[in-house]
């Protein structure tokens, strides 16, 4: 193993993507680094970066749950489903008690998820998120994740900042339009 093999914990910040923030541990530690799991570009939090020999080990760590504080904004609806999009559709905003009971009965357990057209997937070979820059629309895949728990932080009539606990692969962007949606917003 070489001495630049690690296991770093890495604090992403806001604005940067995943891959981009891998680019000073490149060049400080190891030209060989793979993370286990991407966050979006205006999301923050921990990354686990490996380097050298121990990129062996991401599927190790790529497999494990995975746990996220969200904000999520009802009201408005975005292209890419991301406070950085163009609004392209508005809608009622929900009470607290209808997104209680929606979280309580459709989001817990295993769920059939369809990921967003703004979204790294592969369709065609390509990125989903380049093929929809392109204005190419296309039937993005659902698939199964799981929901182990949500557990509601705040609600300021607008805002809901919640926790949710899933499996690897779930996307918050998704669960964020999908809650809405089921909360006629």
């Amino acid at each position: 193993m070489s001495k630049s093999s690690s296991i770093l914990l890495l604090n992403k910040e806001e604005g940067i993507t995943s891959f981009a923030s891998l680019g000073p541990i490149k060049r400080l530690i190891d030209p060989k680094v793979g993370h286990a799991g991407t966050l979006d570009r205006f999301a923050t939090g921990l990354m686990i970066v490996l380097t050298g020999q121990l990129t062996k080990l991401n599927t190790l760590f790529t497999n494990l749950d995975k746990k996220y504080l969200a904000t999520i904004r009802f009201g408005s609806e975005t292209e890419t489903l991301d406070p950085d999009g163009q609004v392209v559709g508005v809608g009622s905003i929900p009470n607290l008690k209808e997104i209680e009971e929606v979280l309580k009965t459709q989001f817990i357990g295993k769920i059939e998820q369809q990921p967003p057209q703004y979204s790294a997937i592969h369709i065609q070979g390509e990125r989903a998120y380049r093929l929809a820059r392109k204005g190419q629309r296309v039937s993005m895949p659902s698939r199964q994740v799981e929901i182990f728990s949500t557990k509601i932080i705040s609600w300021d009539e607008k805002d809901l900042e919640v926790e949710i606990h899933c499996s690897k692969g779930t996307y918050i962007r998704s669960i964020a339009r999908d809650l809405a949606l089921a909360c006629n917003s």
